[in-house]
């Protein structure tokens, strides 16, 4: 098993920024996807962002690109999302994804692990 723990959300006004953290303990793999999925009150769960482990590689919802970016720690086992320019529309709680797949991994049921989530709000 895998487990994922999330942090840094917060209230940040407009324009404000934002890191969030992903540890991940347990039986973790050094190849595989990790990604940041977000959910906003009425709305459903929806991609952000997700990173390759060992390559690198990095995918991009539309609405967080050139906002937002995705990075790895793979010696601390810990993904980040710096979140930059936020705005009300961001404020969700946001979601730590990991799966053994590798490549455009960008939908919910791709993912095998997932963490509690972290609220990010985004005051106007």
């Amino acid at each position: 098993q895998v487990q994922l723990v999330e942090s840094g959300g917060g209230l940040v006004q407009a324009g404000g920024s934002l890191r969030l953290s992903c540890a991940a303990s347990g039986r973790t793999f050094s190849s595989g996807t990790m990604g940041w999925f977000r959910q906003a009150p009425g709305k459903e769960r929806e991609f952000v962002a997700a990173l390759s482990w060992s390559g690198g590689s990095t995918y991009y919802a539309d609405s967080v690109k050139g906002r937002f970016t995705i990075s790895r720690d793979n010696a601390k086992n810990l993904v980040y999302l710096q979140m930059n320019s936020l705005k009300p529309e961001d404020t969700a709680v946001y979601y730590c994804a990991a799966t053994r797949r590798l490549g455009y991994v960008t939908r919910q049921a791709m993912y095998d692990y997932w963490g509690q989530g972290t609220q990010a709000t985004v005051s106007s």
